[in-house]
């Protein structure tokens, strides 16, 4: 194969990982723990945290802060998944 065809090969790569990755930007991952309910797009950032005030007792702020932290690391692990899902083809045996 010649350098220009490896070269090609390669440019072609490239812009199906970055759809791919622009899809998942683009997706909306949500999760629930217990009455709090976060979602987040595909680049990890928070867009929205519901929270399910008639479930909560007034009291319950540190429990409250759990639950948010349970939610929002659930739904990284979500986008996580989803990524190695559709780039992992992409980077397996690529050192980092």
């Amino acid at each position: 194969m010649n350098m220009n065809a490896m070269l090609k090969q390669a440019q072609a790569l490239q812009k199906k990982m970055m759809k791919e990755k622009d899809e998942i930007d683009a997706m909306t991952f949500e999760s629930t723990s217990s009455f709090v309910h976060v979602e987040m797009n595909g680049k990890k950032e928070l867009t929205k945290v519901k929270i399910d005030m008639e479930s909560l007792d007034k009291e319950d702020i540190e429990m409250l802060e759990d639950l948010i932290q349970v939610a929002v690391n659930d739904t990284i692990k979500k986008i996580d998944k989803e990524t190695e899902a559709k780039m992992g083809k992409y980077t397996k045996g690529l050192p980092f």
